[in-house]
């Protein structure tokens, strides 16, 4: 027995990294999972199943959602993971760097949210997780834009948790805010630098996609079914 077993999760961002992982370790409980991305979906798993979508789209994510549904009949979990880095100084940063960290970042949260929420609403059971970032605790240099939407998506997720639950539903809506993981991104970063954004953390060492996994599969499970509305910091004690 999984602790997913007979669910149906949805993973935005799941072509890579922190969506890749979570995809895996959901399907690798039992659950059938939609990892939806604009890259390149590319899963062994026989219970992924790739989908190309472009969150920022409305009409996109309605034709995703009226597909997934009459295909599973519930979206018992929804991931919001999908999200995107345009760095700069704020004096610096343009009008198109401002705008499309925004609208990935938060207009697709908000997409995707506004029709999986209310399902779940109406079938009385769900959890929705969205991952913020240790930027959107604590801020950061050069990412304005970055921690504004990171910190929006905390915001939208105590919002969640009081909308979807106020009518008695067990809708439950939780946020990971992630340190810096080696995911892609960083692997592209001189080691020098990795190895200084090590000693901000307490455990003086970066997290691995699989460990942030591991939280999201505990909020998706029953495990966690008394926790709603919180924000997990997932960073290993880093303070920026």
């Amino acid at each position: 027995m999984g602790k997913l077993d007979h669910k149906v999760a949805v993973v935005t961002g799941g072509a890579k990294g922190l969506g890749m992982a979570m995809a895996i370790a959901f399907a690798k409980e039992g659950a059938k999972v939609i990892a939806a991305d604009m890259g390149e979906l590319t899963y062994t798993e026989k219970n992924v199943f790739g989908y190309h979508l472009n969150v920022t789209d409305t009409e996109a994510v309605k034709a995703f959602y009226d597909e997934v549904v009459a295909k599973y009949g519930k979206v018992d979990i929804l991931v919001n993971n999908a999200g995107i880095t345009k760095d700069a100084m704020t004096r610096k940063m343009t009008d198109d760097q401002w705008n499309a960290v925004l609208d990935v970042n938060l207009k697709g949260v908000f997409n995707m949210t506004r029709l999986f929420g209310p399902l779940m609403e109406v079938n009385g059971y769900g959890s929705i997780i969205n991952i913020s970032s240790v930027v959107g605790v604590f801020g950061n240099i050069g990412q304005a834009n970055y921690a504004a939407t990171k910190a929006g998506v905390i915001g939208l997720t105590m919002t969640w948790a009081k909308e979807f639950a106020r009518k008695g539903a067990n809708v439950r809506v939780n946020a990971i805010a992630p340190g810096y993981i080696m995911t892609d991104i960083l692997k592209t970063i001189p080691q020098d630098l990795l190895d200084e954004f090590a000693k901000l953390t307490m455990l003086k060492r970066l997290g691995q996609p699989e460990e942030i996994a591991s939280v999201a599969l505990f909020l998706a499970s029953d495990d966690a079914s008394y926790i709603t509305g919180q924000t997990i910091n997932a960073n290993g004690g880093m303070r920026l």
